[in-house]
């Protein structure tokens, strides 16, 4: 009795202490699950009554998440290996087996058990063993791993927007934000220099910066937010991670610019629960903010996702940090009048706020000039896969896509390409001809993909892309919220369509219908992405489809079916 009084007294106490803070929800539950290791009931009912969540709406909320726990953890955790697009191409019931008696530098069970990709794609493939991360982890090699850091970019040789000072030695916490100041000063030539640098979006969406923070800027509000969009849970994307690990005061200094520019103060960074490594280095650059008052006036919060990929989508991550179930909401209206609490809110992702403050300081017109043509700017790729030095590169937009294959070191063993994914997964793949496509919104559009995040996973003519094309399903049906049914049916069905497509006469057929409901009736991003990985695979390899439905491989990768 004396130790469930204990229990519930602390339980209060760690409500308490943060429960003053802006959208508590999810470091509450954090802070629950760390000292307990899971949620408990009564902790979860506490956690109702503070919150005014109704209990049921409160459990179906926390079971939604991935790595929130409901019942009591064994003595030492599972190890959690990738699953993902990338990790997949490993022989990975091999790789299981012998992880069960891998000596790692932490205790484990011995259970190993297959996770949703955890973004690290540059590094395959990585293992979670409670909240340590190791990667590089091969069927040959399991013993002594590595644990999880960003590696720098590679060299380029071309001229850079995020990366100039990335890779400097003993970089020091600035004194000032010098942009900030600059924007204080005159906040009309800071949005003049935004409008003139051409920057887009860099999540996905490609909308112009300043008009977003324009219509912010215009509502009538008490209260207005900005969030970064931290929650980069696409298979094949990894670069906010490294910006966030190795720059992370560019990304706070640009939210800041923000909140002066749209007259906003109060700006929450939402991370993926992945990141466990980067939650320490955004902790210790926070409090360097509010030591050194680098940001006078606007307050910034950290807040750590519990895993689901539907909380990348702008909306459900506004339901998340709401402490609602994070599921898309119907647009309109936008985040930019109806955000957070309802009020309005600017949403941007971590690459498009750290490009920022070099903006201001360097101007505009000088951003622009680092595009190529008529296209503005800079864009970081991930790159990974069949590819030599898989890792981030920042590139001028309008770049053709075999460039950025060579500055990342070219295919493995003098192989050809065979196929790239475009926006991570989301963009499907790009095949034969397309693979010359220059890389830029408009161009990639062209070939019916889009350029996404800028997540491009690489498949060399080994590959066979049925195989491919089912990992990237599997993903989208296991990440599926389940709001809509074209989405949940429609992810589910292409899975299994792809996995048997031996003596099916009509998959084809069924694919392309399946694709036409969801890419016509989903309700987020998730849903009208999914059908351009079927609809790119029976574009660009029918004979490969054919051959699965006669019950061959011609890759030679897949078993006889």
């Amino acid at each position: 009795m004396a130790e469930m009084i204990a229990d519930k007294e602390k339980v209060s106490s760690l409500i308490q202490k943060q429960i003053g803070e802006p959208f508590p929800f999810l470091s509450i539950l954090h802070s629950l699950q760390d000292f307990f290791g899971y949620l408990p009931e009564e902790s979860l009912r506490q956690v109702s009554t503070a919150l005014e969540i109704p209990l049921s709406e409160l459990y179906g909320t926390v079971t939604f998440y991935h790595f929130f726990k409901t019942v009591p953890p064994s003595e030492h955790p599972k190890v959690e290996v990738c699953g993902g697009p990338v990790c997949c191409r490993e022989p990975l019931e091999v790789l299981e087996k012998k992880l069960k008696e891998a000596r790692l530098s932490v205790s484990h069970s011995g259970e190993v058990e297959r996770i949703s990709c955890p973004g690290r794609c540059d590094m395959p493939v990585p293992l979670f063993v409670g909240n340590d991360v190791f990667v590089d982890a091969r069927a040959d090699c399991v013993d002594d791993l590595s644990r999880a850091k960003s590696p720098l970019p590679p060299e380029t040789g071309l001229a850079e927007c995020l990366f100039r000072d990335i890779r400097k030695v003993g970089k020091e916490t600035p004194q000032i934000y010098k942009a900030l100041e600059q924007a204080r000063r005159d906040p009309e030539a800071a949005l003049g220099n935004l409008k003139v640098s051409g920057l887009l979006g860099r999540g996905g969406a490609g909308f112009p910066t300043w008009r977003k923070w324009e219509a912010v800027r215009a509502e009538k509000a008490p209260v207005k937010y900005i969030v970064c969009n931290a929650d980069e849970g696409e298979p094949g994307c990894f670069k906010d991670r490294l910006l966030l690990d190795h720059d992370p005061h560019a990304v706070f200094e640009g939210m800041a610019i923000a909140g002066e520019l749209v007259g906003a103060t109060v700006g929450i960074i939402y991370l993926r629960y992945e990141y466990p490594e980067t939650m320490e280095v955004l902790e210790t650059s926070l409090r360097e903010v509010r030591e050194k008052n680098l940001s006078p006036g606007f307050s910034l919060y950290v807040r750590r996702g519990a895993g689901a990929y539907i909380c990348g989508e702008e909306t459900s991550l506004l339901n998340s940090l709401e402490g609602k179930r994070p599921i898309p909401r119907d647009k309109p209206p936008y985040p930019t009048t109806h955000g957070l609490d309802q009020l309005p809110t600017v949403i941007n992702n971590v690459e498009t706020l750290a490009a920022i403050p070099p903006i201001l300081l360097e101007g505009g017109k000088w951003y622009e000039d680092l595009g190529l043509g008529e296209h503005a700017g800079t864009k970081i790729y991930s790159v990974s896969g069949d590819i030599s030095r898989p890792g981030n590169y920042e590139m001028p937009m309008g770049l053709p896509l075999p460039e950025l294959i060579r500055h990342a070191g070219g295919i493995p063993n003098g192989k050809k390409v065979k196929a790239v994914t475009m926006a991570g997964i989301s963009g499907g793949f790009l095949g034969g001809e397309d693979l010359e496509v220059t890389l830029d919104i408009p161009s990639v559009a062209k070939t019916g993909s889009m350029l996404g995040a800028g997540g491009i996973i690489v498949y060399d003519e080994t590959r066979c892309m049925v195989r491919a094309a089912l990992a990237c399903m599997k993903f989208f049906a296991y990440e599926s919220c389940g709001k809509c049914f074209p989405c949940r049916i429609g992810t589910t069905r292409s899975s299994e369509i792809l996995a048997a497509l031996k003596g099916r006469s009509e998959a084809v057929k069924e694919m392309g219908d399946l694709g036409r409901v969801m890419g016509a009736a989903s309700a987020c991003g998730l849903g009208l992405a999914a059908p351009l990985v079927t609809d790119s695979l029976m574009k660009y390899w029918p004979d490969e489809v054919k051959a699965h439905m006669e019950g061959r491989c011609l890759a030679g990768e897949c078993p006889d079916e």
